[in-house]
């Protein structure tokens, strides 16, 4: 009998496991739309009070910036793949995405590691707690963001 429902057990894993394989390679155009702008909302959720607090909008919080830096790192990092070809304009009617980053994917690539490059020394600078240090590589990674905006987003 338990060696019955182990069998029956491995094979249902198994079976889901493939399930899963197969329905992620089977994913709607619309659903990796909706991730991209998932990522965006948390890159987004992060990086508001980062500003803010550089601005001296809100009290500034050392162990705040660092959480929202670390965040901001890992969904940069997360970003590439909710731009998987076929999920432009032309497919998904409610996307803030240009047809230019599927038709020149070098230049968005590049725009795309730029981003990612200064997101993560805003979470290493952020990490040291010092907000002149702080304030200045939060402007070098916000102009990643609107270099990209520029070319790559309807705004």
């Amino acid at each position: 009998m338990k060696k019955t429902l182990s069998v029956g057990l491995a094979g249902s894993i198994l079976g889901l496991g493939l399930l899963a394989v197969v329905q992620a390679a089977e994913t709607k155009p619309e659903d990796v739309a909706s991730y991209r702008q998932s990522v965006y909302n948390i890159i987004g959720w992060n990086f508001k009070p980062i500003g803010a607090m550089v601005k001296g909008e809100v009290p500034f919080d050392a162990a705040a910036v660092a959480r929202h830096a670390q965040y901001v790192e890992l969904m940069s990092k997360a970003a590439p793949e909710a731009f998987a070809k076929g999920t432009g304009p032309s497919v998904v009617k409610k996307t803030e995405a240009k047809e230019e980053i599927w038709t020149k994917p070098a230049e968005f690539d590049s725009k795309m590691k730029d981003f990612q490059q200064e997101a993560t020394k805003l979470a290493e600078v952020a990490k040291g707690g010092d907000q002149t240090a702080i304030k200045a590589q939060f402007g070098k990674t916000a102009e990643t963001c609107k270099a990209c905006h520029k070319e790559f987003r309807k705004d």
